[in-house]
């Protein structure tokens, strides 16, 4: 499953094996008043953002299980997150479940308003038995510090890919960088992926292939988080993650241009 990266509302809601935890992290006033997918457990994005240090950025381990066990997640689950904006807060999540070694995920695509047109919906809260989550070693050696994305700008075998939106872009980036947006892989109308060959063709107009090293970065690594699990979708092998993006770059005492 783990292959797979993205699953649709269809395959979903085809699921009975009670290791398939569907995890909702929108806010719990949405997850209790709007509704949610039938058996979801709600980690609100608030709750996996690390509570010290820069905002935003991957919780310690022990944070991390305290939030998977409240949640009744075991290690073997298999867990498929979602939000209600495009993925983005869901493929966050799975990241830093990747991050802590769990290796088994996948974000549901079109977000929750593709569940709702052609799925049941309900307010009731599941019971959830506690469970004692132990983290394991990072399951992909993805994550990269500032010296090995320089190393990489400086690469004709690696593309360094700035996620944010064209304005930030101009505004700054690193050196080097190509801008390819996070929500440029995104159908408004369906609100769920574009499909692959579409998204290859994006891919394709910035110089970006397969052979690439790929790295990643926005600001606070939440954009990334959804490009990277659209290019480990489409197959792509090499793809780098610097969590600490243009905050970690500028604390460096690198320059953006």
């Amino acid at each position: 499953m783990s292959d797979n990266w993205v699953v649709t509302p269809d395959w979903l809601d085809e699921q009975d094996d009670a290791s398939v935890r569907v995890v909702d992290v929108r806010d719990a006033w949405e997850y209790d008043g709007i509704g949610h997918v039938p058996g979801a457990v709600n980690v609100p994005f608030d709750a996996f953002r690390s509570a010290d240090g820069p905002q935003g950025m991957l919780p310690p381990a022990e944070e991390w299980a305290a939030v998977l066990s409240a949640a009744g997640v075991e290690r073997g689950d298999t867990l498929v997150a979602y939000d209600d904006t495009h993925g983005v807060f869901a493929a966050r999540f799975l990241v830093t479940a990747l991050y802590h070694g769990h290796d088994d995920v996948a974000v549901l695509d079109g977000d929750y308003s593709a569940w709702v047109r052609e799925h049941e919906t309900t307010t009731g809260t599941p019971e959830v038995e506690e469970t004692t989550y132990e983290p394991g070693e990072r399951g992909v050696d993805v994550f990269v510090g500032t010296e090995a994305v320089a190393d990489a700008a400086a690469s004709d075998a690696a593309v360094v890919v700035d996620t944010r939106d064209p304005g930030e872009f101009a505004d700054g980036h690193i050196p080097d960088a190509v801008n390819v947006t996070w929500t440029a892989f995104v159908d408004d109308d369906t609100r769920g992926l574009k499909s692959r060959a579409a998204i290859e063709d994006v891919l394709a107009e910035h110089g970006i292939t397969r052979e690439d090293r790929v790295v990643l970065y926005c600001n606070t690594a939440r954009r990334i988080s959804h490009t990277f699990v659209v290019l480990r979708w489409l197959g792509f092998t090499d793809v780098s993650f610097y969590e600490g993006s243009v905050r970690a770059w500028t604390a460096a005492g690198r320059s953006l241009v």
